[in-house]
């Protein structure tokens, strides 16, 4: 494990192997979902975020997320409640994946600087009321 996850693992409350997921999960959604110029910037500059995204991007995807993940669809909903789902379905409640994320741009923000990360969260619809 890196630093960070064991950083963000403690912070959030949870174990360092799901929070290893679980940020990696985050960071290969906001490569898929961010402005590119932006986001390759941050996780380029978080040390270990390249190889969490090349281990966890698209991890979950499958299966559906049930009767609401196709109410999401259906509607096109996916984006942040589709990830919010998927880490859900990891076994982390909704207050854990606020202070996931928080503290993954917490830690994004040291190392990209304040103004990278604010262009990743602005570029994603609905980002920025869970950071």
């Amino acid at each position: 494990m890196n630093d960070m996850v064991d950083q963000i693992a403690a912070r959030v409350g949870i174990p360092a192997e799901v929070a290893e997921k679980a940020v990696g999960m985050m960071l290969g959604f906001l490569q898929r979902e961010a402005a590119d110029g932006p986001v390759a910037k941050m996780i380029e500059s978080i040390p270990g975020a390249s190889e969490l995204v090349a281990k966890y991007n698209g991890e979950g995807e499958t299966g559906g997320g049930g009767i609401l993940g196709s109410i999401m669809g259906a509607f096109g909903g996916g984006g942040v409640m589709a990830l919010g789902q998927q880490l859900m379905a990891e076994g982390l409640g909704m207050g854990e994946i606020t202070t996931l994320a928080k503290e993954t741009m917490a830690i994004a923000e040291q190392h990209a600087g304040k103004d990278v990360v604010e262009e990743v969260v602005s570029s994603v619809p609905g980002l920025s009321q869970f950071v």
